[in-house]
């Protein structure tokens, strides 16, 4: 039995190796083409990525391979990421802002006052790369994620400070999935996603520094160290403001008074950048109101005869209930994360590729296969760039978002569905018992 069992895990090792050769082959051929001129060909290669990506997860959760496994899995998901960091971050141009925002901070400028098109700046662009939108718009990222842009200069070296982030959070993923006493090899979830892969590696996103700043203030909050994890949820959120959704989760495992400390470090880490006064969240309120892309229900809200202000009023309403449903239901900290980061992408008005590396880590740990559908899908919203790198507008496909959003929604309603008869015929038996 023992010989037969030792068989079959190096059977899977083997497979596992398979699959990572696949990968690797894929972001080899990614790294040596400027995907600015052939987006379809890298949708295509995305999606082809997610297959062996997707059988990478069944093989580990149906068969569960151990060490060997694990090795392969870290060694392949630092592999794919060296094999992109040479490439252009072709598929946008944030890594481009961040470099002109620190180039301003380097020179004493408030980020928050300032825009491309302001005068006395022109000389701060990078000549090859000039910022083709927001030329007029300050800036709206917040505190954290500022200081991370002056850290640094070149874009080569932008793209390697937020995939170290991106492997940090790699290593505190393997810490929580051992805290929570799960098989570490389901890190493959995270370590192998190419849409995690291609938003840090390829395109220098610095949604890692969040990410990662999330997931050390679960590490804390585990180790039941309440200040720590309230601090760290504090600067996940002035590095992208999503992590606001998850305090009141994070309040009621620790207490509600130290939703202060939540707010000493955002006041903290806001205090240099006072000067700007009122205009700290103009930037953010320009992209609210001119910006809209790769959206799902927002979308379907305003066909439903909604002005877009109308719109935000509906969908702001709809998550303020998500997060009353996860206190209700009670939800552990760790599914209310995957839920309530989901609702917030699936509401939102801008929901760019790499917004959903926000929910890759918590698929680590619940295995919600609409979610881990889309997370793969989500690489077509890079089609409107087609027409953009041609001079047109940068506008989504009816048919282009059907093909992302619609099997996931469906999947998603018809497990809502499921589990509403499932739990109104258990009440229904007790019910009957009493």
């Amino acid at each position: 039995m023992q010989q037969k069992r030792f068989r079959f895990l190096r059977l899977s090792d083997v497979a596992l190796l398979v699959l990572a050769g696949g990968l690797a082959a894929i972001f080899y051929l990614g790294s040596r083409q400027d995907w600015a001129r052939h987006v379809p060909e890298f949708i295509a290669l995305s999606l082809l990525a997610g297959v062996f990506y997707l059988a990478a997860i069944y093989l580990v959760d149906r068969f569960r391979p151990g060490v060997l496994a694990l090795l392969i899995i870290v060694g392949a998901g630092v592999a794919f990421r060296l094999l992109l960091l040479p490439a252009e971050p072709a598929l946008s141009g944030d890594v481009y802002r961040y470099q002109w925002e620190g180039r301003v901070q380097r020179r004493g400028v408030n980020p928050y006052t300032v825009f491309p098109a302001t005068p006395g700046l022109e000389g701060l662009e990078d000549p090859r790369h000039p910022l083709d939108t927001g030329r007029t718009t300050s800036t709206l990222y917040p505190p954290l994620s500022e200081w991370s842009f002056s850290w640094v200069e070149s874009i080569p070296a932008y793209k390697l400070l937020y995939t170290l982030f991106d492997l940090a959070s790699l290593g505190v993923l393997l810490l929580l999935l051992y805290l929570t006493k799960q098989p570490l090899p389901f890190a493959v979830v995270y370590a192998w996603n190419p849409t995690v892969i291609v938003s840090f590696a390829l395109g220098g996103h610095h949604d890692s520094l969040a990410i990662l700043m999330l997931l050390l203030a679960y590490l804390f909050l585990l180790l039941r160290q309440p200040v720590l994890s309230v601090a760290g949820l504090a600067l996940a959120f002035v590095s992208k403001f999503f992590a606001l959704l998850l305090l009141p989760v994070f309040l009621r495992r620790t207490r509600a008074v130290y939703a202060g400390i939540f707010a000493a470090v955002v006041a903290l880490a806001y205090l240099p950048f006072l000067g700007a006064g009122r205009r700290l969240f103009t930037g953010l309120g320009d992209f609210a109101r001119g910006w809209e892309g790769n959206d799902s229900l927002f979308r379907l809200i305003q066909l439903a005869g909604n002005s877009k202000p109308q719109a935000y009023l509906v969908a702001g309403v709809l998550v303020f209930g998500l997060v009353v449903y996860t206190l209700r239901k009670r939800m552990e900290p760790l599914a209310a994360g995957l839920f309530l980061i989901s609702g917030l992408l699936l509401l939102s008005s801008n929901a760019f590729p790499w917004y959903f590396t926000w929910t890759v880590p918590f698929l680590c740990f619940v295995r919600n296969v609409p979610m881990l559908l889309l997370s793969v899908t989500c690489a077509l919203g890079y089609a409107p760039v087609v027409a953009y790198a041609a001079g047109q507008p940068y506008r989504d496909s009816p048919l282009i978002l059907a093909l992302e959003y619609l099997p996931v929604l469906l999947w998603l309603a018809f497990d809502a569905v499921r589990r509403v008869g499932r739990d109104s015929g258990l009440a229904r038996m007790m019910n009957s018992e009493f």
